[in-house]
């Protein structure tokens, strides 16, 4: 469905509360589409699947991880084209609004920086105990991989339900995703709404180290 709204950021957060989200057609047009998809990927948090490589670059802290430091750079790296993506559903209204969702409290990134350069991460919405996985970018292997187990990590310790990847992909499929019908979406989101979650923002806190392993015996 076509917008024909201003959209405003509270507008957005409804929009995510009734279980749809917009994306454009490409990233240089300014029209958005309401998406509200019979499937929808989530991640289960408490079955999220680390491969033992991965394990390994985690736990040898081969990269800096970081949150809401560079969130409007990790909005505009997951705007860019790739080799694999020629063109991107994130256009210029959209990053407007996510920035505006970030600067009230709502929206946050994880980041992977190598020697002082931010080389993946990824960026979400959250509301109650949801988060809404929006997209995610990779200029050195592994780099998104280790900033998602990374915040499957905080929101574990924040109390979140529910981890929306809005769709199913091969390389979600591998880290544990699972695609569930509309009706069972809007029942996960309805519970998780209601949970009083808090987003652990802290550079390094306290627990972390303990919350990663949990999350690897878990996998």
């Amino acid at each position: 469905m076509r917008d024909t709204l201003d959209i405003t950021p509270e507008l957005l957060l409804r929009a995510y509360a009734a279980g749809i989200f917009p994306m454009a057609e490409t990233r240089d047009t300014e029209t958005l589409y309401w998406f509200d998809p019979d499937e929808r990927g989530v991640l289960p948090l408490d079955r999220f699947h680390v491969p033992r490589s991965l394990r390994k670059v985690v736990r040898r802290r081969v990269f800096e991880v970081r949150c809401n430091s560079a969130f409007a750079e990790v909005v505009t790296a997951c705007a860019e084209p790739t080799a694999e993506r020629p063109d991107s559903w994130i256009n210029g209204r959209i990053q407007r609004l996510v920035n505006q969702l970030h600067a009230m409290g709502a929206a946050h990134s994880m980041e992977s920086w190598r020697d002082g350069e931010l080389v993946g991460g990824l960026y979400g919405i959250t509301l109650g105990g949801a988060f809404f996985g929006e997209s995610m970018f990779s200029r050195r292997s592994d780099a998104s991989k280790v900033a998602l187990v990374h915040l499957v990590a905080r929101l574990r310790m924040g109390g979140y339900r529910l981890l929306d990847a809005q769709f199913m992909t091969p390389h979600l499929r591998r880290l544990g995703a699972v695609s569930i019908s509309k009706a069972e979406y809007r029942r996960r989101l309805n519970a998780a709404l209601k949970v009083p979650a808090r987003f652990v923002a802290a550079r390094r806190p306290a627990g972390l180290d303990a919350a990663l392993e949990e999350v690897f015996r878990l996998s």
